[in-house]
């Protein structure tokens, strides 16, 4: 008997399920209903379409003075080869503050790629993600990153880094800390707050001008070490 009914339950429950959606969408709101089915439709058309609503229209005026919003210098780095940047979540709370948590997303385009360098023993995670914002297209790019590790416990992190990678050059599109790529403003950015001094590579004994920020007078990574000029 227990197993008869169990049967007519488990049959029944797609109907069920049917229903209770349909007496759910009945009693509610009529608004909430068509806006519910709205974003089903527009979900539907971004998965069919990949360049679903590229340049469709600018993007509300809040959001837009959110992404083009000068840089907070102070949030700037700049890595020992000269290279200024602003590190990744910084990029992820600008397209939180202006989208909101869920209001955008990047999407895998195709697979990892993964070089070996037999010369130097280096490794190289390459992925292409689409960008999109308000449920529409923004921006596509391709991430990377190198690293120097046989341990495949780096791999998961290269991925990840190849992923921010992507991120940061989807966001240049959309004007999100354009100073960066401005050689006039990097020029007097340095000239702030960073400096270049003399280190040595204590294996090679190798020497070469690294940078840092002059607020920050950490020990330079290994193999490197600050001398006196």
């Amino acid at each position: 008997t227990w197993v008869i009914m169990a049967t007519l339950m488990v049959r029944r429950v797609p109907a069920l399920l049917s229903r209770t959606k349909w007496s759910l969408r009945h009693f509610s709101n009529s608004n909430d209903v068509e806006e519910e089915q709205k974003l089903e439709e527009e979900s539907q058309k971004s998965t069919d379409n990949l360049y679903y609503g590229i340049s469709a229209k600018p993007f509300h005026s809040k959001a837009s003075d959110i992404l083009l919003a000068s840089v907070n210098e102070n949030d700037i780095e700049v890595k020992p080869d000269g290279l200024i940047y602003l590190p990744e979540i910084m990029y992820r709370r600008i397209l939180n503050r202006a989208f909101g948590p869920g209001g955008w997303a990047l999407m895998p385009r195709g697979d990892t790629l993964h070089y070996h360098n037999e010369t130097e023993g280096g490794q190289l995670i390459t992925r292409a993600y689409a960008l999109y914002c308000d449920g529409r297209f923004a921006a596509q790019a391709t991430g990377e990153h190198a690293f120097y590790s046989k341990n495949n416990l780096q791999y998961g992190k290269a991925c990840e880094s190849a992923k921010s990678n992507a991120l940061m050059r989807c966001c240049k599109d959309l004007g999100v800390a354009s100073e960066l790529w401005d050689p006039k403003f990097i020029a007097q950015w340095k000239t702030q707050y960073a400096t270049e001094l003399w280190c040595e590579n204590v294996r090679t004994k190798d020497k070469k001008k690294l940078w840092r920020r002059k607020d920050r007078p950490e020990p330079f990574a290994y193999p490197w070490k600050e001398i006196k000029s």
